[in-house]
């Protein structure tokens, strides 16, 4: 371990100890602190803030998340920032609310409990945990790939914290991709199966609903942005939620939909939501919404300047979202999504 510094959090008035050895961002994670972040690796900005006082050493980034002009001024990468004194921070993106609601992040070794095909190419995967894990509905889990040394996935959990001994995830398979082919490979020795162990950590995420909210929710998804919609959903049917919601989920062709028995099932159980798929490629025999889902967004949307959204699913998809919202009069504030790199998973 390095030295020890504080770190104050502006304009939440938050001190926290970080040690020299750790980002400012892990720092917050181990104590509970739930600061804004996506990729944590330094490519995505969403953690990005500025340094008023002291000093810090910045582990690889990339530019494009933190050019050099900005570094010069001051601002900084949570994720990346290592303090080398007592530091004060001004946070740009954050939510005092999700702030406050965090709980330290811990590793467990989890038994692979069931690999099941929902898609040609999606699996779920559910994970058994030795001791409940207390997280909240949206969030994700870094989940080791087995065999790689130091390497690991992001997978949104679609379970809700009614289950904290067990995590489910809805993973989209990679031609190549280093976790999600041996998920491919279930079936074979070399395979993630039944039985198996896997190292997990978290939670992470700040994809999760704001209660205090009253506002109408819309949440746009696709390909295996279904699981933490999926999650926000079931914790609404667990709560008696009676917010008014539209699920918009967009899909190639009829067989890339799945869990619509459940989906269904919650449409019943939740009055005030409505489920719309639709096919982006193959329509035939179809008798639902066609064509790109922010095009469908667009043209069955009245009004979005009284919604809180919640997208996930490919970046271009989230971005063309996030684009459509915010010409249509959303607020960027009630914008939320996980901003991932992308991968082969």
């Amino acid at each position: 371990m390095g030295d020890k510094h504080i770190a104050r959090l502006e304009p939440v008035g938050i001190e926290m100890e970080v040690d020299e050895d750790e980002t400012i961002l892990d720092a917050a994670f181990r104590q509970g602190i739930m600061l804004m972040h996506g990729c944590k690796e330094g490519q995505c900005a969403a953690c990005k803030s500025f340094l008023l006082d002291g000093e810090v050493d910045l582990d690889r980034y990339s530019t494009f998340a933190l050019p050099d002009f900005e570094e010069s001024e001051g601002y900084t990468l949570l994720c990346r920032a290592h303090a080398l004194s007592d530091v004060e921070i001004e946070l740009i993106n954050y939510d005092e609310e999700i702030i406050r609601s965090g709980v330290p992040i811990v590793t467990a070794t989890a038994e692979v409990e069931a690999v099941e095909a929902l898609t040609h190419d999606i699996r779920r995967l559910v994970l058994r945990l030795p001791d409940p894990l207390v997280f909240s509905a949206g969030q994700y889990m870094d989940i080791s790939i087995p065999g790689v040394e130091g390497e690991h996935r992001s997978f949104s959990m679609a379970n809700t914290p009614g289950q904290p001994d067990r995590l489910e995830f809805m993973i989209k398979l990679y031609e190549g991709g280093h976790f999600s082919g041996l998920l491919a490979e279930s079936a074979n020795s070399n395979g993630i199966k039944v039985g198996d162990a896997l190292r997990c950590k978290g939670p992470y995420g700040v994809f999760t609903l704001r209660d205090s909210s009253p506002r109408r929710l819309v949440f746009i998804a696709g390909g295996a942005g279904m699981a933490p919609i999926m999650s926000l959903l079931r914790s609404m049917e667990e709560k008696s939620s009676t917010r008014p919601a539209t699920f918009y989920y967009g899909a190639r062709t009829a067989d890339d939909l799945f869990v619509l028995d459940e989906l269904e099932r919650l449409a019943g159980a939740l009055p005030d939501l409505t489920f719309v798929p639709a096919l982006s490629e193959s329509t035939d025999g179809w008798d639902g919404e066609a064509g790109l889902i922010t095009d469908v967004v667009d043209r069955l949307e009245d009004d979005l300047t009284e919604v809180d959204a919640y997208l996930c699913g490919p970046p271009p998809m989230v971005d063309a979202a996030i684009a459509l919202l915010e010409r249509r009069g959303c607020p960027e504030a009630r914008i939320y999504f996980d901003k991932f790199t992308t991968t082969a998973d």
